[in-house]
């Protein structure tokens, strides 16, 4: 998983630094990755036993009462919250965690 993620940050390198454009690091076990651009949320659960590639991926818009947009933002938002800014010209090291 670790290797998975390190390579995912290829793409994101030449985006760190764009006006409002940020990505943080976090230690929190989650049972979905959740991709946030202003209103949209795309949500990818995770199967246990699947690659994140054979799971479905919900695309979630903000509108008036919607529901399962404002419980994945509210979850969204919890873990940014205490997540840590990604610098990627510098290595971090921890002992566990989604980095």
């Amino acid at each position: 998983m670790v290797a998975k993620i390190r390579a995912s940050f290829t793409y994101y390198r030449a985006l760190v630094g764009y006006p409002g454009c940020e990505v943080r690091l976090h230690d929190t076990m989650l049972y979905n990755s959740l991709f946030r651009y202003d209103d949209h949320l795309l949500v990818n659960p995770h199967i246990w036993g699947q690659p994140a590639s054979a799971n479905p991926l919900f695309q979630l818009r903000w509108t008036a009462n919607a529901e399962w947009f404002e419980r994945y933002d509210e979850s969204f938002e919890a873990v940014w919250k205490s997540a840590r800014p990604w610098a990627p010209d510098r290595q971090e090291h921890h002992r566990s965690g989604q980095d």
